[in-house]
């Protein structure tokens, strides 16, 4: 097998610019552990939290827990050009842009510094860090809104 084109690291660094929370569409699915802290951080009963900040998104298979999205596209959080959560932030904002959606390919990592200012400049993340990310994402599993509904 040979190396990823990330063996010798990637750079990037965030610039704070919010075009990953902002503007378009997307999902924030969200684990047990970050159900836990957001609603711990806003200081309100995980169910509550649900009703309040998230949705049901239908996959198919079964639907998953993510977090809302203004009418914007904006996420449910993102105000005051800041996000209010930042410090328990879901583990999907805080791995970006560390997905293997964008590490498949040379490619793929060029493609997404077109939209993002942070890729290809500031601080190097070693091949090391980058595979840490990737294995941690691989074992957050998402929060299935039927296994939610059915909690004690």
């Amino acid at each position: 097998m040979s190396n990823p084109f990330y063996a010798k690291g990637l750079q990037f660094e965030c610039q704070q610019c919010s075009r990953c929370c902002r503007h378009e569409p997307g999902y924030v699915y969200l684990s047990e552990n970050d159900l836990k802290r957001l609603s711990g951080f806003v200081e309100m009963e995980e169910d509550q939290f649900i009703e309040l900040y998230c949705r049901n998104v239908n996959r198919g298979v079964g639907s998953l827990l993510s977090l809302k999205e203004k009418s914007n596209y904006d996420c449910i959080f993102w105000e005051h050009g800041r996000c209010k959560v930042y410090p328990a932030r879901p583990f999907q904002c805080r791995s970006f842009p560390f997905w293997n959606t964008y590490l498949s390919t040379e490619e793929a990592w060029n493609n997404l510094a077109k939209t993002c200012p942070g890729i290809n400049r500031g601080t190097l993340h070693t091949f090391e860090e980058i595979e840490q990310w990737k294995k941690l994402r691989s074992l957050e599993v998402y929060l299935n809104i039927d296994k939610i509904k059915n909690r004690v």
